[in-house]
């Protein structure tokens, strides 16, 4: 399936469903949120997946966790070199303001929303903290952070595995302002996929 560039979508995905994500043109980041398909407000969570493994960085065989600290979904395959953010919360309107904008832009924040709308599943009242698919965050000694340019190549996929039902969130992120989808500062389109029970 393709994502268009600067779009979301809705991916459902039963226990044991795999969920892969390619880069398709490469540099290009991929918001992901997961909720549980029976309580919305169970939502993939950072500092908990954080605290599990104790560290920042998330790798190949990591369980995501949630907000009551249950395992959502697994890393189990990563082609890319493994930079995958979980810092920078999603785009935004506000964020779009402070870098100049004066009318619409699209974004993930809203993305998030309208995609959820659109597939007919309840939102929680937040946009929660997003997995950042192939984006690069580093984090200087000092603890200063930056977004570089994303070192994925055409083609680097991802591939998650669900441990319990759950609706996932894509978006290929629009930003267009800063380097977080390539020093072109172009987002463009992925692709995905889903195999298993319900493939």
């Amino acid at each position: 399936m393709e994502l268009a560039a600067r779009t979301g979508t809705t991916v459902e995905l039963a226990a044991g469903d795999e969920l892969v994500v390619r880069n398709t043109h490469g540099g290009q980041v991929v918001d992901t949120w997961a909720l549980s398909a029976e309580n919305p407000m169970r939502v993939l969570s950072a500092p908990h997946t954080w605290m599990r493994h104790g560290r920042l960085a998330i790798r190949v065989g990591d369980n995501l966790v949630d907000n009551t600290r249950r395992p959502m979904l697994s890393m189990i395959e990563d082609s890319s070199p493994g930079d995958h953010d979980m810092l920078i919360p999603s785009c935004d309107l506000a964020r779009y303001r402070q870098l100049g904008v004066e009318g619409y832009h699209d974004n993930c924040h809203d993305n998030f929303f309208e995609a959820l709308a659109a597939a007919g599943f309840e939102a929680p009242q937040f946009v929660p903290q997003p997995l950042n698919l192939f984006m690069r965050v580093p984090i200087a000694a000092d603890g200063a952070i930056s977004i570089d340019s994303p070192l994925a190549l055409p083609g680097d996929h991802v591939r998650l595995v669900a441990l319990e039902d759950v609706v996932v969130v894509l978006s290929a992120c629009p930003q267009d302002l800063a380097p977080t989808n390539g020093v072109g500062r172009t987002p463009t389109g992925v692709t995905y996929e889903v195999t298993g029970p319900r493939a």
